[in-house]
């Protein structure tokens, strides 16, 4: 079996996200979504409109996902790959050469897939903060 695994908060989740989980679970049999906690992304200065629990509760709906784990911290990653058995880790082209994950290819092989264009959170909260103005 193929392990795939992937990193994201996936607040308001729109079809870039849909996307890139279809993308990430055909490089594989297995995909693991590892999930900013509340406390993680308020690390890494990022505030989810839904909870980590309601978050999650959106991407077990998924067909694609099979297993959702926390990501709790920067550092977790290595364990995250070893624990899981995990042969692939996929991440959005943005992080691409980023030593967040470009160390991992010692230990599986890391994917950077293109994000799907002209649609992000960031997109959709501005779009509406324009909206309301």
């Amino acid at each position: 079996m193929k392990r795939v695994l992937t990193y994201g908060t996936f607040d308001l989740l729109h079809y870039g996200h849909i996307r890139l989980l279809k993308r990430a679970k055909a490089l594989g049999d297995y995909l693991i979504v590892a999930l900013s906690t509340d406390e993680f992304n308020e690390i890494k200065g990022k505030k989810a409109y839904h909870n980590y629990e309601t978050r999650k509760e959106i991407l077990e709906a998924i067909r694609y996902v099979d297993l959702i784990i926390p990501e709790y911290d920067w550092d977790q990653k290595l364990d995250d790959v070893k624990t899981y058995h995990v042969d692939v880790v996929v991440m959005g082209s943005d992080w691409k050469d980023s030593p967040k994950f470009e160390y991992l290819k010692d230990y599986c092989e890391v994917v950077y897939l293109d994000r799907t264009e002209n649609i992000s959170t960031t997109k959709i909260k501005e779009d509406i903060m324009k909206n309301l103005k």
